[in-house]
């Protein structure tokens, strides 16, 4: 157990992280999936490669689709790509490697299907096993059957029960090599994802480290400033709330003397409490404003000790900074009697 908290904590760590440990979970799925599914061919001919190229292909589409929605960086991508520029510019270099980042993870599980279904076999054997060289492997010159019928005998080449072409070709002969084609080219996928991945990890440090350490520094710093804005919305939606419940029963205050009730005396400081965390924002209209002006435009990344909330657009997005250094000069003179 103490190992599990372990790998659970280091998914918990950042959002990197635990984007790694969803991909993970998702690439474990998919086989899992692909040994829980039930393929039937339809061992007819103009079907069969319809069918295994779709169990192929379209479940790593939708594998892929899955990775970009359960990545919660999809959201803070598309806000900022399409928010405004306001006081703080969208450096694309940022959005770019948002978006690798969250590809490269997604394309995991995808990867492991393609993989596992290729060295399994059975897809292109039922995609191809009308085009099985029966001149090679076979008797292409059997007199009773004509170019159609052998076709629909190659068709039933994957429906082991219901083939009737022995003669034609032996069915353990062609579902050996059209496996063996299967498995090479199945190797040869995760030889190249392999070398993409190496590739990618290694070379990328000798080109544009820096680059590279901006953009993942700049996208944590997104990703954290948006958590921290939601957890002060939160507190700030805490604090609101409890003032206006107090103030409803601070109101209901003369029925409850009618009624010989008395109010707590601890309640007064609460809403004292309460009150100093809404830093002066107290009503529905101005909490609508300060939301559209923190997406309108969002403070610059250049911080001021001595700068006030205004200075940094909240305010409205015409005003310009004012900085510590356009402060009026105070001159003194001195005067003496001789």
């Amino acid at each position: 157990m103490d190992k599990f908290r372990m790998i659970f904590q280091f998914f918990q760590s950042n959002q990197e992280s635990f984007m790694n440990g969803i991909c993970g979970i998702m690439a474990l799925a998919s086989t899992q999936m692909y040994s829980a599914f039930d393929f039937n061919c339809p061992c007819l001919p103009h079907y069969n490669m319809a069918y295994g190229l779709g169990i192929l292909l379209v479940p790593p589409f939708i594998l892929f689709l899955l990775g970009f929605v359960l990545n919660n960086n999809i959201s803070m991508l598309a806000e900022e790509w399409r928010r405004p520029h306001g006081q703080r510019g969208k450096d694309p270099a940022v959005l770019r490697y948002m978006f690798c980042s969250m590809a490269q993870r997604a394309m995991i599980a995808p990867a492991v299907w393609v993989s596992v279904t290729l060295l399994d076999g059975k897809c292109i054997t039922c995609a191809f096993c009308t085009s099985v060289p029966v001149e090679t492997l076979g008797n292409a010159s059997h007199p009773l059957l004509s170019q159609e019928e052998i076709q629909r005998v190659l068709a039933r080449i994957p429906c082991k029960e219901i083939y009737n072409g022995q003669e034609v070709i032996a069915n353990e002969v062609a579902v050996r090599y059209l496996r063996c084609i299967s498995q090479a080219l199945g190797w040869c996928f995760v030889l190249l994802m392999t070398t993409l991945a190496f590739l990618v990890r290694s070379l990328r440090p000798c080109f544009s480290q820096a680059a590279f350490l901006k953009s993942r520094y700049w996208s944590h710093y997104i990703d954290i400033e948006r958590k921290l804005f939601d957890e002060t919305c939160a507190e700030h939606a805490k604090s609101f709330a409890k003032v206006c419940i107090q103030q409803f029963f601070e109101g209901m205050s003369t029925d409850l003397v009618a009624a010989r009730c008395h109010l707590p005396q601890k309640a007064s400081a609460d809403t004292g409490e309460a009150s100093k965390k809404l830093l002066g924002i107290t009503d529905q209209g101005t909490m609508n404003m300060v939301l559209k002006s923190w997406h309108r435009c969002k403070p610059p990344l250049h911080l001021h000790p001595s700068a006030l909330p205004s200075r940094n657009g909240w305010a409205g997005e015409g005003q310009s900074p004012v900085h510590p250094s356009a402060a009026q000069r105070e001159t003194a003179a001195y005067y003496s009697l001789v």
